[in-house]
């Protein structure tokens, strides 16, 4: 399955996509510390029956990385206005880690234009935050450096492979699964004009998205839910009972832990994440 690359401006930023397939649209939304390349193992399967669009976010990979925007609700339109270049009326939507928050907010924001919704490997900012204790501190250390202003940047630059390698081994049920080229493509982005300060924005809106969170706590999402977690990823499956978690966001909802996995579903365990997703996508039609 043949697939291009393209940007498109939307939102007031230059917007970097990865498509391949036809039929009805699935958008892909990456998360920390990766770019659209995490999705290499999904494209071309969804790609068979679908038409599949995998954005750099704003602030990632060879998307424009500006010093403000990054609040998930005006990430969320950044997907939104992507929709309406592309003349999209409707989609299913996939998100992991950073991009399950951008996705998350955009199923609230956007009920109307979601068909249905994929949620890998996480755990709300609101709840983080309600529920941080000494334990969950010490595995979301990086969310609070993170917060720190300029000091993470000056502290990362010229360094950037042993930062990466740090997640990429920690967070991985098998530490050599994003190794050889693979890892040289991610540091390659990382170490691009802005990319680690456009990662820092990220983070440095979550104060602004726990607020945009609580206001709507009590909206659950509208269309059907689907939540998938490593199993033994110790900041999320091994800390937090997921399947409670997501029910406080979502009626209509399955879930389903992954053994022998941690952070990386879509890059550790392929072949299952390709199998839940085509079964969960089964049935949309544009």
């Amino acid at each position: 399955m043949s697939q291009k690359s393209y940007t498109v401006e939307a939102n007031g930023i230059r917007q970097f996509v990865v498509e391949a397939g036809d039929g009805p649209p699935v958008i892909l939304l990456h998360g920390f510390p990766e770019t659209n390349f995490a999705w290499r193992f999904q494209i071309p399967v969804l790609a068979e029956g679908y038409r599949v669009i995998a954005p750099d976010l704003r602030g990632y990979g060879e998307s424009d990385k500006p010093a403000t925007g990054y609040d998930k609700r005006n990430m969320a339109k950044d997907i939104r206005e992507l929709m309406r270049v592309l003349e999209l009326p409707k989609i299913a939507l996939v998100g992991h880690d950073r991009g399950a928050r951008v996705a998350t907010r955009f199923a609230k924001d956007y009920p109307d234009l979601v068909d249905r919704l994929v949620v890998m490997d996480n755990v709300p900012t609101r709840i983080v935050a309600r529920d941080i204790n000494a334990a969950i501190a010490k595995r979301y250390w990086f969310f609070l450096f993170h917060l720190v202003p300029d000091l993470p940047e000056a502290l990362i630059a010229g360094r950037e492979h042993i930062w990466l390698r740090h997640f990429f081994s920690d967070w991985t049920y098998d530490p050599s699964t994003i190794s050889g080229e693979a890892f040289d493509t991610y540091v390659r982005a990382y170490q691009a004009p802005g990319a680690v300060r456009g990662a820092m924005a990220d983070y440095r809106a979550n104060a602004e998205d726990i607020a945009q969170d609580e206001a709507d706590a009590d909206v659950k999402i509208s269309c059907p839910v689907m939540s998938l977690w490593g199993a033994d990823f110790h900041a999320v499956g091994k800390l937090f009972d997921m399947a409670k978690v997501w029910s406080e966001f979502a009626d209509d909802l399955v879930t389903y832990p992954i053994p022998q996995c941690g952070h990386l579903p879509q890059e550790e365990r392929p072949d299952v994440v390709n199998k839940l997703l085509l079964d969960f996508l089964d049935g949309w039609r544009s």
